[in-house]
């Protein structure tokens, strides 16, 4: 007997609720290309199928437990209380028990059961996720890359030549698949032309990216499909254990998954919030360089799959439009990501409880900006946290004259990279003196880049209540209290 007909013979058997041992009253059997996936009512068992596709190998018994293994341990860094054990089906194919005598018929991971329903890409479906859930998943996913293992300086993993093999596989494949529809052609090929060129130009940070530390263990498929919102709470589950090239990437190759669902459901508000939260969380405005290229390159995986399942003969004729019409989407934007727009350099101005960063946190919404905050980025070059109180003197410490000159300095050159690289950007400061305004007045003319500045002006016995309530309070990355309203107000420099 082959080991198909054997898993087969298995999964005809496990269709009987007394063969758990646990009380089960109904058992629901989904398939999916590559595992058998079985619902019990409080726990799920996965069984992977007996097949070797070249990017996956579950032809043995042995490689399915080692992928079980693999499946377990990279799941319960995100989701513990899901993925519970790695069980064996023992003794007759055709009578088995898990974790029984005999010998082992097969593995499966052992989980517990949610509701499908909460997953949030159908919970976007009935309406727009939240931005608690988006800001969420931005912290989750932060923490996440802050404790995973990195990739050696000379693993071959986020190297140019493995980045590139899975990039020109979309191609091939997309093109085997999209037939002759000319919409679908046109854009495989403008996406094509500017991944080979993009590929090229980024050779040197995809090198640097890997030897800066940047290319970790990450969960590989981070999109909406694979993250629900339990009791309040965010779950990331199903992350990539038959590959380790698929998982071993750059962290802003993830990041620009969930972007790119979030783009493609046409949440571009979200998209720019979840971005921007990851960013000032993390830090790694350096990773915007690549931003844009992952972005397309995960928009394309996307297409190649809907493509693909388009191609399936059990689709009904309309389940085959659908998903024709879901990987042209995709095409489309993957290509209109190809042509960014001229970038736009917007700076504030106005003393502290003006109420910049209020306003600014709309506008980074609204115009898909990345926002950079000299409070957060100030503590950040002292190796603060946001909200950690510094200790400083309203003019000492990390507010001494030579430090903010530092500060400012930073801010130019984080805005500098991110608007070479085709992002817009906002810069949430008091720029109370003038030689912070001439700094990136000269930004911008250097980047070609669109100039604005946004003057608060506020009562000051509005901006004295706000900075009491706000320092006492407590909940802010700025420090500013009276006294340096007071400093403010004496200091600031005309337009």
């Amino acid at each position: 007997m082959t080991e198909d007909s054997t898993q087969n013979q298995l999964i005809e058997a496990l269709l009987d609720p007394g063969r758990y041992p646990h009380p089960v009253k109904h058992i629901q059997h989904v398939e999916t290309h590559i595992s058998h996936v079985l619902l019990t009512g409080d726990f799920v068992y996965k069984l992977k199928k007996p097949l070797n596709l070249g990017f996956l190998d579950f032809s043995t018994l042995d490689k399915r437990r080692f992928s079980c293994e693999e499946e377990l341990r990279l799941n319960r860094r995100l989701a513990p209380a899901v993925y519970l054990a790695v069980v064996t089906f023992n003794g007759e194919a055709s009578a088995p028990r898990i974790n029984g005598p005999g010998p082992v018929l097969d593995y499966a991971v052992k989980m517990s059961q949610f509701d499908p329903a909460s997953t949030l890409d159908r919970l976007d479906d009935l309406a727009p996720l939240s931005v608690q859930q988006v800001d969420a998943i931005a912290a989750a996913l932060a923490d996440f890359h802050a404790h995973i293992p990195t990739a050696s300086a000379d693993s071959p993993w986020g190297g140019a030549a493995t980045l590139w093999q899975p990039v020109a596989q979309n191609f091939e494949q997309i093109a085997l698949q999209a037939g002759e529809h000319p919409e679908a052609l046109n854009w495989l090929e403008i996406v094509r032309q500017w991944s080979v060129a993009e590929h090229s130009r980024l050779l040197p940070d995809f090198n640097q990216r890997r030897t800066q530390g940047y290319v970790r263990e990450c969960h590989g498929d981070l999109h909406l499909g694979n993250m629900a919102w339990q009791a309040g709470e965010l779950l990331i589950f199903d992350c990539i254990e038959f590959n380790p090239a698929l998982r071993w990437i750059d962290v802003m190759s993830e990041v620009a998954f969930c972007y790119m669902d979030l783009r493609y459901r046409d949440h571009r508000d979200l998209a720019s919030r979840f971005l921007n939260r990851y960013l000032e969380r993390t830090g790694d405005y350096a990773g915007i360089r690549l931003m844009r290229y992952y972005t397309v390159y995960r928009a394309m995986v996307r297409a190649k799959v809907a493509f693909i399942r388009a191609s399936q003969p059990d689709l009904s004729p309309e389940q085959t439009q659908h998903e024709r019409q879901q990987g042209l989407a995709y095409l489309r934007l993957a290509g209109r990501l190809t042509r960014p727009e001229k970038p736009i350099l917007v700076i504030t101005h106005g003393l502290s409880g003006s109420g910049k960063t209020l306003f600014s946190q709309q506008l980074i919404m609204q115009f898909e900006m990345i926002s950079l905050r000299s409070d957060i980025e100030r503590k950040r070059l002292a190796g603060l946290d946001a909200l950690a109180k510094s200790g400083s003197s309203v003019e000492g410490g990390i507010y001494r004259q030579e430090f903010s000159r530092r500060t400012y300095d930073y801010l130019v050159e984080l805005a500098e990279t991110l608007l070479n690289s085709g992002w817009h950007v906002l810069v949430d400061a008091t720029f109370i003196a003038r030689w912070q305004r001439e700094l990136f007045q000269q930004l911008a003319a250097r980047c070609a880049a669109v100039f604005y500045l946004l003057d608060f002006a506020v009562p000051e016995a509005l901006l004295r209540q706000r900075v009491q309530a706000r320092s006492k309070a407590g909940r802010d990355a700025s420090e500013a209290d009276i006294s340096v309203l007071e400093l403010q107000l004496k200091t600031q420099e005309p337009l």
